[in-house]
């Protein structure tokens, strides 16, 4: 089925780590989240299309200055932040087959980022609060003009919507269009030329789940055990990202680790407009399906990444995860009952995962979400 292949992002090396991540894909015929309410749209035999499943995330953020002398991260959670056009997820083809409405169904959408701010922390700031809006009003303008997609023209789709609102957000920064100020229209700059902000943003869907980074920040999917890396750090020694700044006349120098004109240690961001345009904003995107043994998501400034693996990141999410649930007995349930807030056990992950980036002597800001994908009924009280 074409829905259920994963959509890969521009480079070689992260297509490769989405095609890894083709273990078991959900059944997109059947409710993959576990459970739902009763008297929902259905197909035969009683079972319900993921399209049609309600699922809420649940999940736990912590964040420290650390050793830092001040804090720069910012971090954003918006559950049904927006609806999805189900036509952005699947083609024509897989939902006539399912009996579903392809021109009228929109799917809700939760929508998780990561802002690590350098030079100080407005960009970050900012990045938290607009992203998430420019985005919903992007998708709510999207319908049925979408036609015939097929997988690529999804990836494409997606590579539009994200790279034009990361685009807006960067303009809107740097003061090169105006941007509602106390209900004005201004043209006004948001930070100095000399700040910026990573953003890895992930759009959690029924059915898939979609991530666009821009910068060293990172989103791990915990996948069958395994770590799955959704997205691929924008470092200036990364060979593309190398050889795309060399060509528009820019400089890779090694400076206590490789930077952009010996300054920035990253090859793309929001803001820093005094290192364009070698410094881009364009996010690079993924999207993948969802599948049934989907653990979490870790999305992490660097002040994580810089002193823990990707395994064992997903290694010690998982077992927080489980042990919070096997010590206190009662699970939350994602689909159609959530309360949409912070989840305990999520928090649990998040917490612990900070604390072992300082004890492992991270220098920089930490900070964690971790998004519990996993559908969880409440345990009855036996007394």
């Amino acid at each position: 089925m074409a829905a259920a292949a994963a959509i890969c992002v521009e480079d070689e090396a992260a297509c490769a780590a989405a095609e890894c991540a083709g273990i078991e894909k959900l059944d997109l015929a059947a409710g993959g989240c576990g459970g739902g309410a009763e008297g929902k749209a259905g197909l035969a035999g009683g079972k319900r299309s993921v399209y049609l499943m309600d699922c809420a995330p649940v999940w736990g953020c912590a964040s420290t200055r650390g050793r830092s002398a001040e804090m720069e991260d910012a971090c954003a959670a918006a559950p049904r932040f927006a609806h999805v056009p189900v036509r952005l997820l699947a083609s024509l083809r897989d939902l006539d087959g399912l009996g579903l409405d392809a021109d009228e169904l929109r799917l809700p959408a939760h929508l998780f980022g990561v802002f690590d701010g350098h030079g100080g922390a407005e960009v970050a700031n900012y990045c938290r609060e607009r992203l998430q809006v420019l985005l919903s009003q992007e998708l709510s303008r999207l319908g049925k003009d979408l036609g015939e997609v097929g997988v690529v023209d999804m990836k494409e789709h997606w590579d539009e919507l994200f790279s034009k609102c990361f685009q807006r957000v960067d303009d809107e920064v740097s003061g090169r269009v105006s941007r509602l100020v106390g209900g004005v229209q201004e043209s006004r700059q948001v930070a100095p030329e000399n700040v910026g902000s990573t953003a890895v943003v992930v759009v959690v869907c029924s059915s898939h789940l979609v991530v666009a980074n821009c910068g060293d920040s990172r989103v791990v999917l915990c996948r069958g055990k395994e770590p799955v890396a959704l997205s691929i750090d924008h470092k200036p020694d990364r060979k593309d990202e190398r050889a795309r700044v060399e060509a528009l006349g820019g400089k890779v120098i090694q400076w206590n680790g490789y930077r952009v004109s010996g300054i920035l240690a990253m090859s793309r961001s929001i803001g820093d407009r005094y290192l364009k345009p070698f410094v881009i904003s364009k996010p690079e995107v993924t999207v993948i399906p969802r599948a049934k043994d989907d653990d979490c998501l870790i999305l992490a400034s660097d002040g994580l990444w810089d002193v823990v693996s990707n395994e064992e990141a997903c290694k010690v999410a998982r077992r927080q995860i489980q042990l919070w649930h096997k010590n206190n007995g009662v699970t939350t349930s994602l689909c159609d009952e959530g309360d949409e807030s912070t989840d305990p056990a999520a928090q649990s992950a998040a917490d612990y995962l900070m604390r072992l980036a300082l004890k492992k002597g991270t220098e920089d800001n930490v900070t964690v979400i971790v998004v519990d994908l996993k559908p969880r009924k409440k345990l009855k009280n036996n007394s």
